[in-house]
């Protein structure tokens, strides 16, 4: 809930306007998330900006809930501090940059709020293929370039945290009543089940490989709804997952979730990652990077174990006759989604196919035999 009064007198002193009356507009956002009280655009007289505030006293329990460890995935000030130290536009030069932050206030209740540049660009959930190909080169060079600070509050094993604490509808994964869902058997690809209980199978090969490859600054969360086109940038919010992960780790998430919530179609991935890999790599180059181009491409595959959990999810959801889209503001095709998502799973288990047979020629043991 926004606090009317903090708020009232943070726009004016913020955005230098003697406006009586301030306006608030709620962005979307995960509204379920422990460390985010809310995202709102604030105006006062002509002039804007984005309000974040963070927070550790939400009422937000299970997964979600805010922690205090600076290391944990979900920890309540880390994009408060990625804005202090300068990371969050260390990518800047290779055209990849954060709003600006113009200010941080401790509020006296604890909450911390962020006041940040509004971008008025276009939102990548419009992009054209080509122009999330050129996001992927960009992505490539800065993480080839900037070298990978290791600051206390740095989320560390992010992909085993998360996967971890997402364990909802498990047990469906071996249960033959659910993949008899209509939607699920109607729209999942022959061959998903088998495929998708291997991977969770083989979720702690996955995880130990992920955590022994080249390292990178990492934003964790890059996906079409949380980066915008400026000008000649591209701009990037949401840094609250930020930290150690492995080379390719961003990419082999931005990729798929261009599908999953349904901003490009599954039919177009396999050639669209095609091209945005070629593309990350270019960028890599670019920079001078000389890592072995096979460690990148086990990174990318590997990646897939992210999505271990996607498929208990939709087993889990596939009787529910309303389905919403991300922040629950519209309804969304429950056909269309589950014949995208089957499509976009059947596709990483390609990636994981490849990962498993990558990873002994280099040197990582052999994923467990397959289930």
């Amino acid at each position: 809930m926004l606090d009317i009064v903090a708020t009232g007198v943070e726009a004016r002193e913020v955005l230098g306007h003697s406006a009586v009356s301030v306006g608030a507009a709620t962005l979307t956002h995960n509204a379920k998330n422990g460390v985010t009280a809310g995202v709102w655009v604030i105006t006062a007289g002509d002039r804007t900006a984005v309000l974040k505030v963070l927070t550790r006293s939400k009422d937000a329990t299970g997964r979600w809930a805010a922690s205090d460890a600076p290391r944990h995935w979900n920890y309540w000030l880390r994009e408060a501090e990625v804005y202090d130290s300068g990371l969050a536009q260390s990518w800047q030069t290779y055209g990849i940059r954060a709003p600006r932050l113009l200010a941080r206030v401790e509020r006296a209740d604890g909450d911390v709020a962020l006041w940040l540049e509004h971008v008025r660009g276009k939102p990548g959930t419009a992009w054209p293929l080509t122009r999330h190909i050129e996001h992927a080169r960009r992505l490539g060079a800065a993480q080839g370039a900037v070298s990978v600070p290791d600051e206390p509050w740095f989320s560390h094993r992010f992909l085993r945290q998360y996967v971890g604490s997402n364990t909802l509808g498990e047990e469906l994964l071996d249960d033959d009543a659910a993949w008899q869902q209509p939607l699920v058997r109607d729209h999942f690809p022959v061959g998903l089940r088998h495929d998708m209980v291997r991977l969770h199978h083989d979720r702690e090969w996955f995880l130990d490989v992920m955590e022994a490859l080249p390292r990178a600054f990492s934003h964790l969360d890059q996906w079409p709804a949380n980066v915008r086109s400026q000008g000649p940038d591209s701009v990037l919010f949401d840094w609250a997952f930020a930290g150690d992960g492995a080379l390719g780790e961003d990419l082999g998430n931005y990729l798929p979730d261009s599908v999953f919530d349904l901003f490009v179609p599954a039919d177009r991935l396999p050639g669209y990652a095609a091209r945005a890999y070629d593309a990350y790599l270019h960028g890599l180059r670019e920079s001078g990077n000389q890592v072995d181009e096979q460690l990148v491409r086990l990174g990318v595959c590997a990646s897939v174990v992210k999505y271990d959990w996607l498929t208990a999810l939709m087993l889990t959801r596939a009787s529910e006759e309303r389905q919403l889209d991300y922040g629950g503001e519209r309804a969304v095709s429950a056909e269309l989604r589950y014949r995208e998502r089957g499509l976009a799973l059947a596709f990483l288990a390609g990636w994981a196919a490849e990962a498993r047979a990558l990873a002994p020629q280099l040197g990582f043991p052999e994923a467990p035999s397959g289930r």
